[in-house]
């Protein structure tokens, strides 16, 4: 096995040493990196919202459980995957943990070759997943240089509007409406008008 591995990161957050160490052991053994909690309050505290990696979270713990570490991961607008674990009587729970976006659900006792194909499929998931919110951050990033009035200039150059209807719209001249444009092109790193559409539409990522 390779001292540095190269498959990305696995999060493990179970208050059941054993399955933490059996998890850890099993996946390490694949050439994944592990990072095991005992908590979710733990796992909050330290991940790394910045890495690409993913998530096995059992259902039920002490104190707070795997739905509510969902539910903060939501509110945070986390891309990481998610995973549960869970007993015979939690698959109902698990069923809606899915209609909340986590990608499935294992049960105990589980089979190693279905959560390492799982796991391979969380982190190419994760892949993308990461790339798309790290895109999405910094166009929101560049869109908020904008000052409210090129806001409001961007949203009808999108709409489609030309520089006289803007300057009708707004109340404003056409040469205001010019300088708000060169700015805005400036601000978004955006050479052409189609540029700054896509950017604006969140089609392309924008420049840095």
């Amino acid at each position: 096995m390779s001292l540095i591995p190269k498959k990305g990161t696995v999060y493990v957050v179970d208050d059941d040493e054993a399955v933490r160490d059996s998890l850890q052991w099993l996946l390490e053994g694949k050439d994944y990196r592990v990072r095991c909690f005992d908590s979710a309050e733990s796992f909050l505290s330290r991940f790394d919202a910045r890495e690409v990696a993913c998530l096995i979270v059992d259902i039920r713990m002490g104190g707070m459980t795997g739905l509510e570490l969902q539910d903060r991961l939501i509110e945070r607008k986390s891309p990481l995957p998610i995973v549960f674990i869970t007993g015979h009587g939690d698959v109902p729970m698990a069923v809606d943990t899915m209609k909340k976006g986590a990608m499935d659900f294992i049960q105990k006792p589980f089979k190693e070759d279905e959560l390492v194909g799982l796991v391979e499929r969380m982190l190419e998931h994760a892949k993308e997943a990461f790339t798309d919110h790290q895109q999405a951050a910094s166009r929101g990033a560049l869109l908020s240089k904008l000052t409210s009035r090129e806001s409001q200039v961007l949203e009808r150059i999108v709409a489609g509007r030309l520089n006289k209807q803007i300057a009708d719209d707004l109340g404003i001249s056409i040469k205001t409406v010019e300088a708000h444009r060169a700015n805005i092109m400036e601000k978004l790193n955006a050479n052409t008008v189609a540029d700054l559409l896509k950017i604006a539409l969140g089609q392309i990522t924008p420049k840095t």
